[in-house]
């Protein structure tokens, strides 16, 4: 007996028909489970008017698209002018101690203040009045730091200047006087003395001293005291006004230590570890521009002063010169003093070379 399909099977067939012919060819067959399994193919007496109304087949899947993966940070090399711009710089605790004596315009007193982990000892000069005056950081040229005690070096800048109406900070470094020992500096190019002068202007800045003027604030370095001053600008620019230099080092410390280090007998156990750790100027020479002041110089937004004699056989002219140009290369307010006959000490002009830094510092922490 032929049997005959009832009209609800009809039409669910012809559904299912019409759904199979719309799908197109090149689509990926969606996922199935054994529960889901698509129907039958439709019988031939199913009617076209149920395909017209089939819904169409379920667009595919997108495929997900996969999450890049994040390139990792390359920590700068340590000794680099990149380290000093993103170190943290946490100078704090200005704490002022004994009195030096009241030399009547002003007094001097002992100070201590804190960063990267150490205390650093100085001497700071305070004008007679309430304040608050206007200060000055002193970066120290070298000096062997056994025979080096507090506030040496700067004698004459801290006396003319704090006579003028600035509190004068001059910092001692790290491994000098009453601050905490470091015996890793000289190898590490003296990269450390930045940071300590750096961590200075922030303890002043950061200072409750109401006759501080946190506000007005400017850099003075004499040679390797100069070049300290030059990184630090670069480093931290914005921090300070003003900033002056007399009779500096090179900024390019592979000129320094062909100066001060090559041959130096006492520094023959250091050469060795800088050749073992770095290479000398002449292997590597892209660590030694990474590790110079003037390899930053674009970051240098202070106007800056400096002060070099014509007779300087300590630190060339030649470098004071290349120095300057560097920084007009990138732009900066730059102004260069040479000093016709003037050695490195600057014996004989330099009244007249105060009173011009003097008179900077006026117009720039105004």
């Amino acid at each position: 007996m032929r049997r005959t399909l009832g009209a609800g099977t009809v039409l669910l067939l012809a559904l299912t028909a019409a759904c199979t012919a719309a799908e197109p060819r090149s689509a990926p067959a969606p996922e199935t489970s054994a529960s889901s399994a698509p129907a039958s193919p439709a019988s031939p007496t199913s009617s076209g008017s149920a395909a017209a109304t089939a819904a169409p087949s379920p667009s595919p899947r997108p495929s997900a698209t996969p999450t890049p993966t994040p390139s990792p940070t390359k920590k700068p090399d340590p000794i680099s002018m990149a380290a000093l711009e993103q170190r943290t710089y946490d100078g704090r605790d200005l704490r002022v101690g004994r009195s030096l004596g009241d030399v009547g315009p002003y007094e001097r007193f002992l100070v201590t203040y804190r960063g990267d982990g150490l205390t650093i000892s100085g001497v700071m000069a305070v004008p007679d009045g309430k304040g608050p005056f206007p200060v000055l950081v002193l970066n120290h040229g070298y000096i062997d730091p056994r025979s080096y005690f507090p506030g040496q070096g700067m004698p004459r800048e801290m006396d003319y200047l704090a006579r003028q109406g600035y509190v004068v900070l001059h910092t001692d470094y790290r491994d000098h006087a009453g601050s905490d020992r470091d015996d890793d500096v000289d190898h590490q190019l003296r990269l450390p003395y930045t940071v300590d002068t750096i961590n200075a202007v922030r303890a002043v800045k950061r200072s409750k001293l109401r006759y501080l003027d946190g506000d007005r604030v400017g850099w003075l370095g004499r040679s390797m005291g100069g070049e300290v001053t030059l990184r630090a600008l670069a480093a931290q620019p914005g921090l300070v006004d003003a900033a002056v230099v007399y009779a500096s080092t090179s900024s390019l410390a592979a000129d320094n230590w062909e100066q001060f280090y090559r041959g130096d007998g006492d520094r023959a156990a250091t050469n060795r570890k800088i050749d073992r750790t770095y290479g000398l100027p002449d292997d590597n020479p892209a660590f030694w521009r990474r590790a110079s002041a003037r390899s930053a110089f674009d970051r240098v937004t202070e106007p800056v002063l400096v002060h070099h004699g014509t007779e300087d056989d300590t630190c060339p002219p030649r470098w004071a010169r290349a120095t300057v140009d560097a920084l007009e290369d990138e732009g900066v307010d730059v102004t260069l003093r040479m000093y016709e006959g003037e050695g490195h000490t600057f014996e004989g002009q330099w009244q007249r070379s105060i009173e011009r830094t003097e008179a900077f510092f006026a117009e720039h922490l105004d």
